[in-house]
């Protein structure tokens, strides 16, 4: 909550929070803030405005990002207070939610209501592992029981606090940062892909809870010098994290465009992220905007041809079979000992769903690869492949080019595999 938060819109009988405080108890679950009485507020830098002059707090309360001092720092959240959902962080993190839920508890489900009723599709959570999970086990389903179709996505850093976010906070999607996003990361500057394994691994038995992403706003825009450099280079890493499970995948705007966001804004600077403080303007994004009826005819050859890439993934997620709601089955295990496939550089995967099997291959390197894919009995099993010996049509489609393959338990298959992209064949068996 801003420090200087005050409603100017809430009905008559609705009391602003703060309004019936006492700010003389460090703690109350009926306040809505954290006190430090006898305390003013202090930072280490002046904020003074020659209209307003010198801002006071007094008594100071907690900062946002759990700051319980008067004295913070500009990398502090210091323009923001935390907001007390019943847990005494002064007093042994004790929980008082009963007999009573807190007052910001009732506030909270107040807003998260007004704004379900207005018909918007879902909430994004902002680091919702600084509120109790109590609080989220209380209000999603008292939300979702008038509007079920909501959906609730959680910010959450900690992997050891995930199942608990989906099975006691009633969470339906939480980011896949620290896990899939950095790995992948980590593998567009150089690392092997084949540690993408181990990561869909640590959340197989929530995967379909997990929401993978390649850029959001607080991470670093794929084409700023501070991250890849190159927007093409984002494209292997799309291939995975779209096409990878069953799981949700999003887009951040201006990704599909190469925005790099590499401006200069007033609060945040120039750092390879589009700024969230700032009244600002997208040069990407106002570009394709205001490219008459149909969009794009101010973006340059290589920002329409990658949007089309993104949109032909995109597209594929949705009507391709396999790939909507089909198996999923990792295949890099049994090329580790094959000299004939570059691990480091390479990530193959199956899908499968009745009659239809797509084997998808992304390349992380800058090069094209000429390269000999195992596909291991096991899988033939598993999802029920039969073997083709004969050279069988399928269709690749990124390039929507017809190509002729076989299929043989722990055989190779030879492929073609452009730089910084991928190969993704459809057979229908």
């Amino acid at each position: 909550m801003a420090r200087q938060y005050h409603s100017d819109a809430k009905p008559l009988n609705v009391r602003d929070f703060g309004e019936d405080d006492e700010p003389s108890w460090a703690f109350s679950p009926q306040n809505n803030y954290y006190y430090l009485p006898g305390t003013k507020f202090s930072p280490d830098f002046g904020l003074y405005d020659p209209e307003q002059g010198t801002y006071e707090e007094s008594p100071c309360r907690a900062t946002g990002n759990d700051c319980f001092s008067q004295w913070v720092s500009r990398n502090d959240w210091y323009e923001t207070v935390k907001l007390n959902y019943g847990v005494d962080y002064q007093g042994n993190h004790q929980m008082a939610f009963s007999p009573s839920e807190p007052d910001t508890w009732i506030k909270m489900r107040d807003i998260l209501m007004f704004w379900a009723s207005t018909g918007v599709d879902g909430f994004r959570c902002d680091m919702a592992e600084m509120v109790p999970v109590d609080f989220w086990g209380w209000v999603i389903p008292k939300v979702k029981e008038q509007y079920p179709n909501v959906i609730f996505i959680a910010e959450v850093y900690n992997p050891h606090e995930y199942r608990n976010y989906i099975h006691r906070g009633k969470f339906d999607y939480l980011y896949d940062k620290v896990g899939l996003y950095d790995t992948l990361r980590a593998v567009m500057g150089g690392q092997s892909a084949s540690l993408i394994t181990g990561q869909w691994q640590a959340v197989e038995d929530i995967q379909s809870h997990m929401l993978n992403f390649l850029e959001n706003h607080d991470e670093q825009r794929i084409a700023s010098r501070f991250f890849a450099g190159n927007a093409e280079k984002g494209k292997p890493a799309l291939l995975v994290s779209a096409l990878m499970n069953t799981n949700p995948m999003m887009i951040y705007f201006g990704q599909e465009l190469g925005e790099p966001g590499m401006d200069s804004e007033g609060f945040s600077g120039e750092d390879g992220r589009t700024t969230i403080f700032d009244y600002w303007t997208i040069d990407k994004i106002r570009r394709w905007r205001n490219g008459g009826k149909f969009g794009g005819t101010q973006l340059t050859e290589e920002e329409k041809a990658l949007r089309h890439y993104y949109d032909k993934v995109l597209r594929m997620c949705n009507k391709d079979k396999a790939i909507r709601e089909g198996q999923f089955f990792d295949i890099m295990y049994a090329n580790y000992d094959n000299e004939l496939m570059d691990t480091n550089k390479l990530y193959a995967f199956l899908r499968k769903s009745g009659k239809e099997l797509i084997l998808v291959v992304a390349n992380f390197s800058d090069e094209m690869q000429r390269t000999w894919v195992k596909i291991p009995a096991h899988a033939f099993d598993i999802l029920g492949i039969p073997t083709l010996t004969d050279k069988t049509p399928c269709k690749e489609l990124l390039t929507h080019k017809n190509e002729k393959h076989i299929l043989v338990p722990d055989g190779t298959t030879y492929l073609e595999v452009p730089a910084n992209g991928g190969k993704i064949l459809k057979f229908t068996l």
